[in-house]
């Protein structure tokens, strides 16, 4: 039962992928799995249902783990770096790089999926909120210079994270966009230090 429900939220995937959510139907969905749309609703109250169920599954993203009261600046920019791409293989997997597909499936979720914009933001707000105090503790430890506003900076990295978007849509290359990042970071380093 589990694997077939995962086989139509992956199919669907590709289908709300390259489609839009507004483009696809349930029969579309029914025609492309090869299964009845009664199938499907055994599965799924509806489109909407299984539209949740994708995003949830390819769409989760992930705050970088670490100890925040411990980790210099140095270290929770490689932390920083080496989840986006953890999230970047997760999102992306074996599929065909398209970035302005999956900024569509994003911006499908935020419109049509009560509860993801509160969710997303909640979770960009503690990041945030994360980098900030990273980025005090630097300065009591002497690592950056005191005359920073945290707050801003904090926002600053979390900018340049979710930028990766844009070094995708520049260059179609995962590889060459955390290239890109870690050096982002790296250089944002270089001017706050001490």
């Amino acid at each position: 039962m589990n694997d077939t429900r995962e086989l139509i939220i992956d199919r669907a995937f590709d289908l709300f992928l390259t489609r839009s959510y507004e483009a696809v139907s349930i029969s579309d969905i029914s025609s492309a799995i090869g299964f009845t749309k009664g199938a499907l609703y055994h599965h799924f109250t509806n489109k909407e249902d299984l539209f949740k169920a994708v995003i949830d599954k390819y769409l989760d993203f992930t705050g970088t783990e670490c100890d925040i009261e411990k980790v210099t600046l140095s270290e929770y920019n490689e932390l920083v770096t080496n989840n986006a791409k953890k999230m970047m293989i997760k999102l992306f997997g074996g599929n065909k790089l398209v970035p302005l597909n999956y900024l569509t499936l994003i911006a499908d979720g935020f419109r049509h999926y009560q509860g993801f914009a509160a969710s997303k933001e909640s979770f960009f707000n503690t990041e945030i909120n994360k980098t900030k105090i990273i980025l005090d503790n630097a300065i009591k430890r002497g690592e950056i210079r005191k005359d920073i506003n945290t707050a801003v900076i904090a926002r600053t990295y979390f900018s340049t994270t979710v930028g990766l978007a844009g070094n995708m849509l520049q260059n179609y290359s995962m590889e060459e966009s955390i290239t890109s990042l870690k050096e982002q970071l790296d250089e944002l380093l270089k001017l706050l230090k001490a």
